[in-house]
């Protein structure tokens, strides 16, 4: 069985060193550029949420869980930044489409809230904190409450 890791300094260290490497800098791009109020968590993966103590409420879909907002993962064949505010504020995710080739070449590979990263050694950390500045937490959770309108 494997045991839950419970800290992201642990998952960081879990992590081979061709990853680790870009995970720990990605992880210190976020945490010096998402404005007050947003919390470091793990939730499977690190993520960074929205406190329970600021919204209650939680999210909508895990009784008594933090509202997401970002997490970032190692994944077998990518590096993944989920964000979630991309996946219900159209604005923001046409800010970001219209940005990102002035940061990479190649093809934006995404989903709905993921965006994959196949070359982890060319990762755009320049835009992707700028992504994470782009929204307070006031902001987040007032687009969070009218998409379940």
């Amino acid at each position: 069985m494997i045991k839950p890791i419970k800290a992201v300094d642990g998952y960081l260290a879990s992590l081979p060193e061709e990853r680790r490497v870009p995970m720990s800098q990605l992880r210190s791009v976020l945490v010096k550029h998402l404005p007050a109020g947003f919390a470091e968590v793990m939730q499977g993966i690190p993520s960074y949420v929205v406190p329970l103590s600021i919204y209650p409420q939680g999210y909508h879909c895990t009784a008594n869980t933090p509202l997401p907002f970002m997490s970032i993962a190692s994944q077998k064949n990518y590096i993944a930044l989920h964000h979630f505010g991309m996946y219900v504020d159209r604005e923001l995710m046409q800010w970001f489409v219209a940005e990102y080739p002035r940061y990479m070449t190649g093809k934006l590979d995404r989903g709905k809230s993921c965006i994959r990263f196949k070359k982890i050694g060319e990762l755009p950390y320049e835009l992707i904190g700028q992504l994470a500045a782009q929204r307070t937490v006031d902001e987040w959770v007032a687009c969070y409450q009218k998409a379940l309108q």
